[in-house]
């Protein structure tokens, strides 16, 4: 699995970073980018999925 933010829906809310630290990270701004490249390790699958879930501005996607 791999996540993905979209730069240009991210607003900054930070869900998915307070939810995943393993996962994302946040630039200057305070907008989140995936760690690396975004691959997932299996153990942090569910976390991936509860941060997508939880973008209000579907700003994750999952690759399956």
């Amino acid at each position: 699995m791999r996540v993905k933010v979209d730069a240009e829906k991210c607003q900054g809310h930070n869900r998915c970073f307070s939810l995943a630290v393993e996962l994302f990270d946040v630039d200057d701004y305070g907008y989140a980018t995936e760690i690396g490249d975004g691959e997932v390790p299996p153990d942090l699958e569910d976390k991936a999925r509860l941060a997508a879930a939880n973008c209000p501005e579907f700003a994750i996607t999952l690759e399956e």
